[in-house]
């Protein structure tokens, strides 16, 4: 048996540290939040619209990898428990939280499992949740090809209530702590050597939104996972991908969406990226997260792919308490250096930022979505396309290419168009609107005085040489030193 996210290890030219993937990607969400069946079918169709885009090996059976993220289907979450012998224990009215959560465990290992939802439930009840249930969702495997099914888990799905009344905010951070100890945690369940292969991993896990994804080719998502065929599974937004891993090898836990994103392209900049991220841990802070943040850490999980590990940072952006396009923006900003043209206050937001993330240049597509927004960002290369339209019934429909639903009749479209490089689409589905690129960014530039912070509060290089002394003293380095004793002592004088 094959675990579901094994890699070969590094071997000549191959290091999956260095791995990355090329795909299609696209979200439809109905502005006015009703959840329909129409929806999911729609985001099924266009995904299996976009099977070119995606791979598979040489067995044609064997997908790189296919999913979906919907937004929170609250009917069939209430019908599934009920089925499930444990309906009853779900907390009654529209604004109750009840979080759900795909969980993979690896196959034909009972103990393990069994020690690793033993982890699960001590993780939730230290931060104050409930777990109402468990289910089995029903997979079929039938279509599935043999590299597939070797390293296929056993699927489970989790229900969580907050055991005290709390914000959906606060619920979705302590979900976020408690996932993230039972994943480090888990990995010292295993021999060292098998360490970069998780014996748990959460495909999602919140009160927001569900993920179905694995290790198939677009078509086959819907026949393995039959409860996206349901009539009562309807929601309001749907986020797709099909996952062309260029130089990869696919897994079960790398197909997309993560938890907030999906992704066409490949992050260029990784390996610094990581680099910097793990550099500064040590120096996180955090009101929201506060002592819980360190238990959280490392950020990026081992052995994760470029998309897998902006979705972490992502995330931890988000659970810090930024917006999702604030977030975003941060991580993938326009190209703002030398515009010309660009508003100052915008361009003190980036700058200000620049200070604390490092971009994660592509060229990359992003789409992210936490059932509530759901939106685009191009990065500054802008060398993946994203195309959308809108709908005389309050829809947005956005994707890789046109014609994902080539069944809606020209006349309903009141509006399409194409991203633009640097620029960010966004659906506000609590507000029902699209948000043009031009408030967001002017929003979020407005939030702070950024630009009296980097004048009163930045200093350069040139400005340390050229007046030292009201920042520090800059002590000259002798050419040569006897030996390291010399040194240890003029270090120690100075």
């Amino acid at each position: 048996m094959v675990a579901f996210d094994q890699l070969p290890a590094a071997a000549g030219l191959y290091d999956p540290a260095q791995e990355s993937d090329a795909c299609g990607v696209g979200f439809i969400a109905d502005l006015s939040g009703a959840q329909t069946v129409g929806t999911v079918r729609d985001g099924l169709a266009a995904l299996a619209n976009m099977e070119h885009r995606g791979a598979c090996g040489c067995e044609v059976e064997t997908g790189d990898g296919a999913g979906v993220c919907a937004g929170m289907p609250r009917e069939f979450i209430r019908a599934a428990a009920a089925e499930a012998g444990f309906g009853d224990a779900l907390p009654q009215g529209d604004g109750a939280l009840v979080a759900v959560g795909n969980v993979f465990f690896r196959r034909e290992e009972p103990e393990l499992r069994r020690q690793c939802v033993q982890l699960l439930e001590q993780e939730l009840a230290q931060v104050g949740c409930a777990i109402a249930g468990w289910r089995v969702p029903p997979t079929d495997n039938s279509s599935l090809g043999r590299s597939a099914l070797l390293a296929e888990p056993e699927v489970a799905q989790i229900f969580v209530i907050p055991s005290e009344p709390a914000t959906q905010e606060h619920f979705e951070t302590v979900l976020f702590l408690a996932r993230k100890r039972t994943t480090h945690k888990a990995l010292q369940l295993v021999a060292e050597d098998e360490q970069p292969n998780a014996p748990v991993y959460f495909c999602s896990l919140s009160s927001k939104t569900i993920v179905y994804k694995g290790m198939l080719r677009t078509h086959q998502l819907s026949s393995y996972y039959p409860d996206l065929l349901r009539d009562d599974f309807k929601t309001h937004v749907v986020s797709f991908h099909s996952r062309f891993s260029t130089n990869t090898f696919p897994a079960w836990s790398r197909a997309h969406p993560y938890r907030f994103l999906c992704h066409n392209g490949e992050i260029n900049t990784l390996i610094g990226n990581r680099n910097w991220m793990a550099a500064r841990e040590g120096q996180l802070q955090s009101d929201i997260l506060g002592d819980g943040l360190k238990s959280a850490l490392p950020i990026i999980e081992r052995n994760n792919s470029d998309s897998q590990s902006l979705d972490n940072v992502l995330e931890l952006l988000v659970r810090a308490g930024r917006s999702l396009p604030e977030a975003v923006l941060m991580m993938v900003p326009e190209a703002w250096q030398n515009s010309t043209h660009m508003d100052d206050k915008k361009r003190a937001f980036y700058q200000y930022y620049s200070s604390i993330m490092e971009p994660w240049d592509g060229p990359a597509l992003v789409l992210f979505n936490d059932g509530d927004m759901v939106g685009a960002v191009l990065d500054r290369n802008g060398l993946r396309p994203c195309r959308f339209y809108v709908t005389n019934d309050n829809r947005i429909i956005c994707g890789s290419e046109a014609g994902l639903l080539p069944q809606i009749p020209s006349a309903n479209i009141v509006q399409k168009g194409r991203l633009q490089p640097g620029k960010m689409l966004l659906a506000d589905i609590q507000q029902g609107r699209i948000v043009d690129d031009a408030e967001i960014k002017a929003r979020f530039a407005s939030m702070h005085p950024y630009g009296d912070w980097i004048a009163n509060k930045s200093f350069t290089i040139q400005t340390l040489l050229s007046n030292p002394s009201p920042v520090c003293e800059l002590t000259a380095v002798p050419d040569s030193f006897a030996d390291e004793n010399a040194y240890l002592e003029w270090e120690e004088a100075s």
